[in-house]
């Protein structure tokens, strides 16, 4: 996290890393076998996780590096999800960090499997996309 202190892009790339690592020891440890995407239907699966738990396990680790003081560039904001069927889109939630400027910005991490890096985009752009399982 030392080289994301330059910059608020910077800091999204050092935590981009930091989660994929994350992501990667704790399904390890976890024995979780974390398939990219879970398909609708196939919630019944041990150890497959959706994006709401995704979600909830960036959040709580994005919240950790914040209470630790390792960021420098962005704070934790609440989560948020985009599609509700009606527009063509499958609900999908995603935890969010607010930069400096107060533009808010996705972390994603349903899309690869375990240890996969997460999206990282402004929540704007986020917001926009999920049609037809685009990312």
């Amino acid at each position: 996290m030392a080289q994301g202190q330059k910059s608020a892009e910077a800091e999204r790339g050092a935590l981009r890393d930091a989660l994929a690592i994350f992501e990667e020891r704790s399904v390890a440890v976890i024995g979780v076998r974390d398939k990219p995407r879970m398909e609708f239907g196939k919630a019944r699966i041990v150890g497959q996780m959706d994006c709401i738990d995704e979600s909830t396990n960036t959040d709580h680790f994005l919240k950790f590096m914040e209470a630790k003081g390792w960021l420098s560039h962005h704070r934790v904001a609440r989560k948020t999800s985009r599609g509700f069927f009606l527009d063509g889109r499958y609900p999908h939630w995603t935890a969010v960090l607010r930069d400096e400027q107060g533009v808010l910005w996705a972390v994603d991490s349903w899309f690869d499997p375990g240890g996969g890096p997460p999206d990282v985009m402004k929540l704007s752009e986020w917001k926009r996309r999920g049609v037809g399982g685009e990312r």
